[in-house]
């Protein structure tokens, strides 16, 4: 029998909907990333889970506040991703660990991009653009979203992704 591999780091992502033009599709947030020498791929906000975060829900409400400058609502989690965990330089974790990766459907409650802070600000490696897309199988296919489990999540459950925030669900 082959030994359990441990958790060595967790993240909490946002499936971020913008709903502010109601004449037009519901818009998914996402972070087109540019890295030198590397072929532009974008991303959901979100990441890792700190030892301060009280819970995961806690770590998503800081991250999407230090990425985009942004508040969400109405969290619902909505898919889990288990990955190996490939150590950034300089992090001090054991390898052969694994990365749990939360998603939460939410709702974009306010944005001030001027309010961005943190690492990826303000010792950036590459670009950090935010993007809206249509949140449609058109618009999910015309950007690279990673991990590839993700995108291929989103495409297959539009119609259930906008459902969990459905008003009778509270």
């Amino acid at each position: 029998m082959t030994p359990a591999r441990r958790v060595v780091k967790r993240t909490a992502r946002a499936i971020l909907f913008d709903d502010s033009d109601p004449a037009g599709p519901r818009r998914l947030i996402l972070i087109k990333r540019t890295k030198p020498g590397l072929r532009p791929y974008w991303v959901t906000p979100g990441g890792g889970v700190e030892p301060t975060d009280p819970t995961v829900v806690a770590a998503l409400h800081r991250e999407v506040a230090e990425e985009l400058g942004a508040e969400v609502t109405d969290v619902v989690p909505a898919f889990v991703d288990t990955v190996p965990h490939v150590p950034e330089p300089g992090e001090d974790v054991p390898p052969g660990g694994l990365k749990v990766q939360h998603f939460f459907v939410c709702r974009l409650a306010g944005m001030d991009p001027r309010r961005r802070h943190g690492p990826e600000v303000e010792q950036p490696r590459g670009t950090y653009e935010i993007v809206r897309l249509p949140f449609t199988p058109r618009g999910l296919v015309s950007a690279d979203i990673v991990p590839a489990s993700l995108a291929a999540y989103l495409i297959r459950n539009i119609a259930g992704l906008q459902a969990l925030l459905a008003d009778d669900l509270a």
